[in-house]
């Protein structure tokens, strides 16, 4: 993974837009296209990796493992680990990955009306 010049013009800006829009904060958090699948799809309750993976069946592995672990180290997910043999993992939403769920299903709900056409009448 290539480093990110901490000191550039483009992470100046980066850090003056997180200070200045909360918008900013949440798209830093859960921007990019699976990262609010994969919270929609935990919304329902804890969730084993093949679960997820058979729900996302586009993702690929690799992707899947990235956004996991980027979810857990940002604080949305709880990865859960049980010490059995064959190892049993399970993801859930944390306390702030929860208080995504009314902007997800907001997302949700706008998606299924412009899919209707409901907001493409003049």
């Amino acid at each position: 993974m290539a480093t990110i010049k901490e000191n550039s013009t483009i992470q100046e800006n980066k850090q003056y837009a997180l200070q200045q829009c909360p918008v900013t904060h949440v798209m830093e958090k859960i921007g990019g296209y699976w990262k609010p699948i994969i919270i929609y799809y935990l919304s329902t309750g804890d969730k084993r990796y093949s679960e997820l993976k058979r729900a996302i069946p586009v993702i690929t592995e690799k992707v899947l493992i990235q956004h996991l672990k980027q979810l857990e180290a940002d604080g949305l997910i709880i990865r859960e680990a049980r010490p059995v043999v064959p190892p049993y993992v399970t993801y859930k939403l944390s306390y702030a990955g929860n208080g995504l769920l009314p902007v997800i299903h907001a997302m949700a709900d706008w998606a299924f009306k412009d899919l209707d056409g409901r907001f493409n009448q003049v």
